[in-house]
């Protein structure tokens, strides 16, 4: 979670924690098999919030257009940019995952994080992760080159599992996300 003002108001940034999957599997939409359980579970559980505390609700998905997340991300002073280009969160590492965000009436007096990237005391395991090099701060994000590995048999354990690169970094060990929820996630990736 990270809070930031946003043109007078305050910005709520709701992110999927190590209690989500829990709650997630005892929701309706996950046991529905319609598409995109976690889209609208999002879409349920903060529109309620938002409801409930007169706020407007934002979401990552749902576009074009699309709104600024990692923006706001980087705003907040808890996600920095790794050395493979993608977000480091500053305590769930790159299993960071923004699910929505509240943007509250009027300024909050919230504590401003002070955070710093723990990407340059870290000896940089994302760097070599990936098995095929998909992802570089230099060359940026080769998705073809990821979809390509994850129909091969070697590919399996990223897509069993979760991310190679997201893995590795140290601080996503705290994140809590199990492989059930990885493999989820990185099948609902996969077909798009």
């Amino acid at each position: 979670m990270g809070t930031l003002l946003h043109e007078g108001r305050t910005l709520v940034l709701l992110g999927a924690g190590a209690g989500f999957w829990p709650l997630f599997r005892a929701a309706p939409e996950y046991a529905d098999r319609l598409p995109d359980p976690v889209d609208r579970w999002s879409l349920r559980v903060i529109g309620g919030l938002a409801a409930q505390f007169g706020a407007e609700a934002l979401y990552p998905f749902g576009g074009p257009p699309y709104q600024p997340f990692i923006a706001w991300a980087r705003a907040s002073g808890r996600a920095f940019p790794s050395p493979v280009g993608m977000l480091v969160h500053d305590a769930v590492g790159m299993m960071i995952s923004y699910r929505g965000a509240l943007l509250l009436p009027g300024g909050i007096d919230t504590p401003r994080p002070q955070g710093q990237s723990p990407c340059p005391a870290c000896s940089r395991p994302c760097a070599t992760a990936c098995p095929v090099g998909a992802l570089s701060d230099r060359h940026g994000y080769d998705i073809e080159a990821c979809h390509t590995y994850l129909d091969t048999e070697a590919g399996e354990d990223c897509m069993t599992n979760g991310c190679a690169v997201r893995r590795a970094c140290p601080l996503s060990a705290g994140a809590g996300r199990g492989a059930e929820q990885s493999a989820h996630h990185m099948k609902a990736f996969h077909k798009r």
